[in-house]
């Protein structure tokens, strides 16, 4: 099959600059590719000293460790909570930016000169639960080996009993884990690339959960080097761009750290400066991120839309193909 990679890269650029309501959709989309860990290390002195009062700590931070020692019960339950909540709610619009972003490409690609975020929102909410299936799905195989690798860990430990021979029993079992991440690694990438076309067959072809396994099946197999060398390409570009978004961070990150060890942590300044460089670039980070998701996905539908329809077709949704 003839396809045209120049064209549907080009035009997914056109759409997503032409239409900047996507980028708003593409950060929402762009919410569950990272999780969100909040990781919270107070540098104190690091002097194991034997006095009832540690000295280089002082009164408040002391009374305050106490207080949260003696309500640690509910303070683990209240972030739990959070928690669970932060991530039913990031599920959820990391599912509707995702197909905000199908619908709005496949309307623009239609003609469409203006897209709304109401109606995009609000028409891809009846979409979520297919969507939500299929992150399900393709979640299963990854969770089902890293089981498998935790009981065999445990269960070696276990049997060994500890000491020397769990070490020894642990590196004699390193050349299967690596074996079984090795083989994981292509199945994920195949399953990838079918859940990617199966979130097509979802939202253009109004499918459901298993029709669209296997729609995006057929039209993975039956366009095997388009999609890899589109996967190819995409990702070279995601990793490019993500790499060029993150290298401030750590041009603010390292300087700032190498000065506060460089004080033994008694000059907390560059902590500050950190901090504030940090919250200033963020939003940017995260704006920059948005767009990179939003063409990226935006490249993913035209290359469904292109494989899955005649060349001379009107770009619209794609009807339902049995074949």
């Amino acid at each position: 099959m003839n396809f045209n990679f120049g064209d549907v890269l080009t035009r997914a650029w056109q759409i997503v600059w032409k239409h900047k309501i996507l980028w708003v959709f593409g950060i929402l989309a762009s919410c569950g590719r990272g999780g969100g860990s909040f990781n919270s290390n107070t540098g104190g002195g690091g002097n194991g000293g034997g006095g009832d009062q540690p000295p280089n700590i002082p009164p408040q931070m002391l009374r305050w460790f106490q207080t949260i020692e003696q309500n640690l019960t509910t303070i683990i339950i209240v972030l739990v909570a959070v928690f669970c909540i932060l991530w039913i709610v990031t599920v959820f619009l990391s599912a509707i930016g995702k197909i905000g972003l199908i619908r709005g490409t496949a309307q623009a690609d239609s003609g469409a000169e203006k897209l709304v975020f109401g109606e995009l929102f609000s028409g891809s909410v009846p979409y979520f639960w297919r969507m939500f299936g299929l992150s399900l799905i393709l979640g299963l195989p990854a969770f089902i080996v890293g089981i498998v690798i935790a009981v065999v860990m445990v269960g070696g430990l276990v049997a060994s009993g500890g000491g020397d021979t769990a070490i020894l029993g642990m590196l004699g079992m390193m050349p299967i884990m690596i074996g079984c991440l090795c083989l994981l690694v292509p199945v994920m990438f195949v399953l990838g690339m079918i859940f990617r076309q199966a979130e097509n067959a979802v939202v253009l072809e109004e499918m459901g959960v298993l029709p669209a396994i296997t729609r995006g099946w057929e039209v993975f197999k039956a366009n095997l080097g388009p999609i890899i060398l589109m996967a190819i390409i995409l990702g070279v570009i995601g990793f490019v761009a993500s790499f060029v978004i993150a290298l401030p961070i750590f041009v603010i990150v390292f300087p700032a750290m190498i000065a506060f060890m460089a004080g033994q942590g008694q000059n907390l300044t560059p902590l500050y400066l950190m901090g504030a460089c940090l919250c200033l670039f963020i939003p940017v980070a995260w704006l920059l991120q948005g767009i990179i998701t939003a063409y990226t996905e935006s490249a993913w539908t035209l290359t469904y839309m292109r494989l899955t329809k005649p060349q001379d077709a009107a770009p619209a949704i794609v009807e339902a193909n049995a074949s």
